[in-house]
C-alpha cells in the first residue's frame, strides 16, 4: 500500500517517484534470479559506448550492479581494473555479495593467478565520499538504469561527482520520457491516475549533470519496440523494469474486476499488425567527466580543504 498521507502527497509532484514505494520495489526486484533482459540489453548499449574512451581506468565503481548486469561487459573492456560495488540497500547488496561468492568460485583458477583482480562490495557511505586506500575516488563510475529509480535524482548525480576523482568519468543510463507512451494512453482513455513516473529528458539529464558538477556531458537515446504474445506477459515484464512508482498512482490494492479491464484495454488498444503487444521503450544515456574545480575569485571565496589539495597537487589557480 503506498503512503497516502497530506504530506506524502503534496512534497512532489504527482508524475515524481515516491520515495517508500522505491524502497518497496527494491526489495521485490532484489528478489528476482537475475537482473532483468531490459536491463541486460541496456548495459550491452552503454558498455559499446565505452570503446572511444581513451582513459583505462584503474578502478572503477559499479553502482547498483545486480540490477546494473554490468560487471562481465565492462570488466571485458577494463580487465586489470579493480571493480568496486555499491549498492543502495541492504537486499541488493547481499545479492551482490552472493553473486561474487558464485563468480569465484567459478573463477577461482583466474583469481588465483590474478589475471582478473576481485571485486569488493562495499554499503553506499552516509555521508562521505567513496575512498581507498587515500585515493581521490575512483575513475569510473558506471551507473546502468539507475536515472528512473531515484526519488532524488540530483542528489544522486552529486553523490557520483563526490565518488569519482578528478578527471574520473561517469557512464549512466535510465529510462527515457517516450517508455511506455502506449500504457500511458490506456490510463488517460480509462480515466486511471499515472501508470509510471516522469521519465528524464536527454536534454534535462544534460542540464542535471553539469548543476552537479560535471563537465562536458554528452546525452544520447534510442529508442525500442518490444512486443509480447499477451497482455499478461507484457505486464509481468513491466514489473521487472521497477513498476509504477509515481506519487500519483492508484492509493489502493487492484480487484480482479479492475485488472480484467486492463487486461481488455491493452488487447484492443496495444495489438499490432502482427497480432503481437506492442510498447515504447526510451533508453537515455550520459557520459559525463568530473573536472578539476575552479573557483571563482570574489571579495571572499570558500574553499573546501579537500578542493584546495587537489588544486595545488594538480598546479590549477583559482580563476
Amino acid at each position: 500500500m503506498p503512503d497516502s498521507s497530506p504530506v506524502a502527497a503534496s512534497a512532489s509532484p504527482a508524475c515524481a517517484p515516491h520515495r517508500r514505494a522505491l524502497q518497496r520495489q527494491t526489495k521485490r526486484l532484489a528478489a528476482l534470479p537475475e537482473a532483468p533482459w531490459l536491463h541486460q540489453e541496456a548495459a550491452r548499449r552503454l558498455a559499446a559506448k565505452l570503446a572511444p574512451i581513451r582513459l583505462q581506468p584503474k578502478d572503477w565503481i559499479d553502482w547498483s550492479a545486480f540490477l546494473g548486469a554490468g560487471a562481465e561487459l565492462v570488466q571485458a573492456q577494463y580487465p586489470q581494473a579493480q571493480r568496486w560495488v555499491v549498492e543502495p540497500s541492504g537486499e541488493l547488496a547481499q545479492r551482490s555479495q552472493a553473486q561474487l561468492a558464485q563468480n569465484a568460485q567459478r573463477d577461482w583458477r583466474k583469481l588465483w593467478r590474478r589475471e582478473v583482480p576481485q571485486a569488493h562490495v562495499e554499503p553506499v557511505p552516509a555521508d562521505a565520499p567513496w575512498r581507498r586506500d587515500g585515493s581521490d575516488g575512483a575513475q569510473m563510475l558506471w551507473a546502468n538504469m539507475t536515472l528512473h529509480a531515484s526519488a532524488d535524482l540530483p542528489g544522486l548525480m552529486r553523490r557520483w561527482y563526490e565518488h569519482l576523482a578528478i578527471d574520473g568519468f561517469l557512464m549512466c543510463s535510465g529510462l527515457g520520457p517516450d517508455t511506455a507512451r502506449e500504457l500511458r494512453a490506456v490510463y488517460a482513455a480509462l480515466g486511471w491516475p499515472l501508470p509510471t513516473i516522469d521519465f528524464i529528458d536527454m536534454h534535462d539529464l544534460g542540464d542535471e549533470l553539469v548543476q552537479a558538477g560535471f563537465a562536458d556531458p554528452v546525452m544520447d537515446m534510442e529508442r525500442l519496440t518490444l512486443t509480447w504474445e499477451t497482455p499478461e506477459a507484457l505486464l509481468a515484464e513491466l514489473r521487472t523494469w521497477g513498476g509504477n512508482v509515481a506519487q500519483g498512482r492508484f492509493a489502493g490494492l487492484r480487484t480482479p474486476r479492475w485488472r480484467a479491464r486492463l487486461l481488455d484495454a491493452l488487447r484492443e488498444r496495444l495489438m499490432r499488425p502482427d497480432g503481437r503487444l506492442g510498447l515504447t521503450v526510451e533508453l537515455v544515456y550520459g557520459h559525463a567527466i568530473k573536472p578539476t574545480p575552479r573557483i571563482k575569485v570574489e571579495a571572499e571565496a570558500r574553499v573546501s580543504l579537500q578542493d584546495m589539495k587537489r588544486m595545488i597537487r594538480q598546479g590549477d589557480k583559482p580563476g
